[in-house]
Parts: C-alpha cells; structure tokens; sequence
C-alpha cells in the first residue's frame, strides 16, 4: 500500500492490517454468475474523497448504461477499520461486496484466506493489460495466477531543499556515498537541520539501501512461487544495513531522536523545514507543499550505489480485486477492469495524483506534471516489491524489519547479529504461513 499523507494510508496501518488478515470459515467460490442486480463495491475513503468519488462516480454511469438491468452500489470504508470489515466479509459472504480495493501488500494473505478470485483467464485477456508496469503485475500475482487489477503505484524519491543546497553550495547527490557526505556536510554548517532525516522505523526508507547493494528481503524457494526463504543476514543485504544505520549520529540525524521515526514523521520534519534531505513519495507532494518550505524544495531519484545510478524503490499502491463469493462473476470482473482502465487512471492522476500502473499512461502524467518526473525515472530504473507470501502479514505487523535497524542504531545488537535474528523471524513466519 502506498504510504501517504493524503490518503491516510501509512505503510505502518497496512503492516497491522495485512497481520490482522482474516482467517475464513466459508468463503467458497459461487456457482452463480447472475447477468442482473446489484454489485457492491468497496473502495478506500481518501483524505478529501470528493475528486475521487466524482472520478468513480462516472464509470459507475457508464457501467450502469452498458448494463440495462444492473447496478452498482459503491461504499467508501475507513482504512484503519478495514481488517475487521475485510475479516467478516471473507467469513459471511453474504455480506461481501463483488469487487473490493485493497493494499497490494495484502495479495498473498487474501489469497491464503480464500477471500479474491482468480481472475488470470480475464485478466490476460484484456487488451490493455499488456501494458501494465511488471512490478505492479507482480503486486497482483501469487504463485503464478492473478488475483485483481493494479489500480495506482507510489514510489519515493529524494526530497531536497534548494535554498540549502544554493547556500551551501551543494549539487543533488549523485551516489549513496555522496549522498551520506551531503548530509553530514549540511548538518556541520546547520546544526538546526538534520542532513538527511532518517527514521528507525522507516521500512521502506531503508530497503532502497539493501537493494541498491545487491541485497533482498527474500528468496523464492525454487525461483519462484509461494515458498520464501529470508535474505536480509546475506553479506550484501547487510552491507546495505550498514549503510542506513550509520546516518543515524550526531553528525546527521542523532539515533536518540531519529531511531523511532517512521516515514511520516520524516516528512513532517522535512516540510517543517528541519531536514536539508528526506526520502519521500510522490504521494508526500501535498504535505510538503502545505508546510514550511513550499517553493524551497525540488525532487531527484534516491541514488544507488554506483555514481548516476537509481537506487531501487518498494513499489507501493493499491489493487481492485473482485471476491471469490461474487455471484455476478462476469459483470464484476468486468467493472474491475473499468475501474482500473486507463481512461479511469488517467482520471484519478488528475483527480488524487494516483500514479499509474500503466506504464503508457504514466509516461503521459509525468510530462504533463513535471514533478512526477523524478517518481516516473525511479519506477522505470526499476522498483522492488515485497515477498508474495503470507507470511509477509506477521513480518510486518510484528516489525521484525524496524526491530533490525533499532537494535543496530542502539547499539544493541552488531548488524550480522540483528540481521541473523530478523532472518530467523522471517523464516519463521514464512514457515507459519505454509
């Protein structure tokens, strides 16, 4: 799930949401494909809806003139109390919708509770599916089959502050190394800045650094499918927490205020104009402009290891899924795909500043609003995604991965020791998982 201000959905909520993931008593597929009735669809409620549901508001008009005798009741629900409508609509499927919006973190555990259909036959046989971004493919993609439509992604990039840089006389970092000296030379001449603000609790702030040095969250056993085995104790997944941990001292951002950070509050502090740097979303565009340094600020890909490089970024977002209980499987489907079409995301770019997942259409946003240019390089460089397990829900909800960074920047535990211990966690619950 995309982390964001406006939207209200901090990747931290979808960490406790994806381990809250429903366990099932009788969520077997219907035999009924009803041609007629009424389709209930569940879509997020965004900090101010209104241009989202206006957006929506006009497929259903069309859905409903395509199709005489059917209707389409559409209910926005909180994000932070979907698991619990989630877990009951997977145990009663009469009160289920037909199609749902869900964080794209949450695939695999709503697929290990029988909750979505599986709409791959559909899926690839829909014209405008071959132009789908791979990693946002992936993010509906478990064991090989699909289950939902790719609905907007969201990456981060590196914010910087223009004035800072002019004053100090600095040009946007070119490499990681780079990157690190920049900050501790902005904090040297600003003791009042942190250079580039940090957060111990920042999952996804963090991870661009293991994978820029060749690390990963995880392997699939065999290559590929269900079954994953942890990497995060490998050699260079651990040079990369090196990397992360060591922003964290007084010459930078001091781990006795950053060590609890999460993503949110490193761009609160950025936007407060107490950070020269922050590693921030597409989707954090309207927090900054709300704050303290609007007009102050421009935006670069995070760089990589190697000098011009692009470190890889945790591709976040949402799908639309329809739900195995649906008894108007085809017309469901159907409205799925209309609502992730590209007219809808193009759309919705307009409306709420969704990225899209269709890489055409994304390509066009980006020269239309050249402050999506820097999210558009980094999703084309190449973008990560997270382990398509279930097991994935309990990593995250019990913060194996923050627990690693925090015990490193403390002092605690050496980072092959914390690493070695957040690989056992994993494996773990991956195990659990099946």
């Amino acid at each position: 799930m995309k982390l964001a201000p406006r939207f209200a959905v901090l990747l931290a909520t979808a960490a406790v949401v994806a381990g809250c993931a429903p366990q099932t008593s009788d969520n077997s597929s219907s035999d009924k494909d009803d041609q007629s009735g009424t389709l209930r669809v569940w879509l997020f409620q965004e900090v101010g809806n209104d241009p989202k549901a206006k957006v929506v508001d006009s497929v259903v008009a069309a859905f409903e003139k395509a199709h005489k005798d059917t209707k389409v009741d559409v209910e926005y629900i909180p994000i932070d109390t979907r698991a619990q409508r989630v877990k009951a609509a997977f145990n009663d499927p009469k009160s289920a919708p037909d199609v749902m919006e869900y964080g794209n973190t949450d695939t695999a555990g709503y697929v290990h509770d029988g909750g979505l259909l599986d709409v791959t036959k559909e899926f690839g046989a829909w014209s405008e599916a071959k132009d789908t971004d791979p990693t946002a493919k992936q993010s509906v993609t478990v064991d090989g089959k699909l289950y939902g439509s790719p609905f907007y992604v969201g990456v981060r990039a590196l914010y910087y502050r223009t004035d800072v840089f002019k004053d100090l006389g600095l040009q946007p970092p070119k490499s990681m190394a780079e990157l690190a000296a920049t900050a501790r030379k902005i904090h040297k001449a600003k003791s009042d800045l942190y250079g580039l603000v940090v957060g111990g609790a920042y999952t996804y702030g963090a991870m661009p650094f293991v994978w820029a040095n060749g690390g990963e969250l995880a392997t699939a056993k065999g290559g590929s499918g269900g079954s994953y085995t942890s990497a995060i104790d490998s050699a260079v997944a651990q040079k990369g927490i090196k990397a992360y941990t060591s922003l964290f001292t007084s010459g930078n951002c001091p781990a006795a205020k950053c060590a609890v950070m999460g993503g949110n509050d490193t761009i609160t502090a950025f936007a407060a104009g107490k950070a020269g740097m922050a590693i921030g979303g597409d989707f954090s565009h309207s927090a900054v402009e709300a704050g303290k340094v609007k007009g102050k600020y421009a935006v670069v890909p995070l760089p990589g290891v190697a000098s011009g490089s692009v470190a890889p970024a945790f591709a976040g977002g949402n799908n639309i899924g329809v739900l195995k209980s649906t008894s108007h499987r085809t017309l469901a489907v159907d409205l799925m795909e209309q609502l992730t079409s590209k007219a809808t995301q193009a759309s919705m770019f307009d409306a709420m500043g969704f990225l899209p997942t269709f890489t055409d259409v994304r390509d066009a946003a980006a020269a239309k609003v050249p402050f999506e240019k820097p999210f558009v390089e980094t999703l084309a460089a190449g973008t990560k995604f997270v382990p398509a397990s279930p097991g994935w829900s309990e990593i995250d909800s019990s913060l194996v991965l923050p627990t690693m960074l925090q015990e490193v920047i403390s002092g605690k535990k050496s980072v092959g020791a914390a690493s070695k211990d957040a690989a056992r966690k994993m494996n773990d619950a991956f195990s659990s998982a099946g």
